[in-house]
């Protein structure tokens, strides 16, 4: 299994999973209109990693802005990387928003309260 690496675009985040390390990143806008045809590849590379994940798994999220479609596949994203803590497994989350952004911040808030995983929120400037 090799790291999953994509490069940002005007309405897709860069993605970077490096499985030998456990540290995930997403990070930029995403907006596209067909998000889950970006998602996809995504749940296909994590559903491998869960199968033999690292102890711990770190998860870096610095989302610009995501629409309603990339609402529903950053969920599923979640869901899948929440299994790594229901099977035992060291999982951290950071949710990291701009400082006058208040919605992003109530957003990772609300991923948090679903999944029932307690996020470390970072304010940056």
């Amino acid at each position: 299994m090799e790291p999953l690496y994509i490069e940002s675009t005007l309405k897709t985040p860069e993605v970077k999973f490096d499985n030998k390390t456990g540290i995930f990143e997403v990070k930029g806008m995403s907006c596209a209109e067909y998000a889950l045809d970006f998602y996809k590849p995504l749940f296909s590379w994590l559903d491998k990693y869960i199968e033999d994940p690292q102890s711990q798994t770190i998860v870096n999220i610095h989302f610009k802005y995501f629409n309603t479609s990339s609402a529903k596949c950053i969920l599923q994203l979640f869901e899948r990387i929440a299994q790594l803590e229901s099977a035992g497994r060291q999982l951290e989350i950071n949710w990291f928003y701009n400082k006058n952004d208040e919605q992003m911040l109530a957003d990772g808030e609300n991923y948090s309260e679903i999944l029932g995983i307690d996020f470390v929120m970072k304010e940056v400037s």
